[in-house]
């Protein structure tokens, strides 16, 4: 029986965001139910903060992430967690990347192409 081959087209493209995988997959390590404060996020990804908020507030309206804020002012505190949707849709992605990846045989050393000698300058 045949496979059929998994495209790029079938990967999450919220999550393939380069900044947004490392915020899932952040979250993802986390026990189910706990999250993480806004700063110690930011300090574990290396975002700016302006950066973290946009890239929370796509996840969030896709309902991957949730976001709680606590208290006024200086003292306020933002709590980041990952949601049962945003961790199925990393397995998803994770399962969809494996299927696109099983292809190839990582344990064989790759052949380069060799190449032609150079040729000598005309003198």
């Amino acid at each position: 029986m045949a496979t059929t081959p998994v495209t790029l087209d079938e990967l999450d493209p919220l999550i393939h965001v380069p900044a947004r995988l490392r915020i899932v997959a952040t979250l993802a390590a986390l026990s189910d139910g706990d999250a993480l404060s806004f700063t110690r996020l930011q300090e574990m990804i290396e975002l700016t903060p302006g950066n973290l908020i946009t890239h929370l507030r796509k996840l969030e309206d896709a309902g991957y992430v949730s976001t709680v804020k606590t208290g006024n002012g200086p003292a306020s505190r933002t709590s980041v967690a990952l949601t049962h949707r945003g961790r199925a849709a990393l397995e998803a992605y994770t399962e969809t990347l494996r299927g696109l990846l099983g292809g190839l045989d990582t344990a064989r050393p790759r052949t380069s192409t060799p190449q032609a000698a150079p040729r000598p300058l005309p003198t």
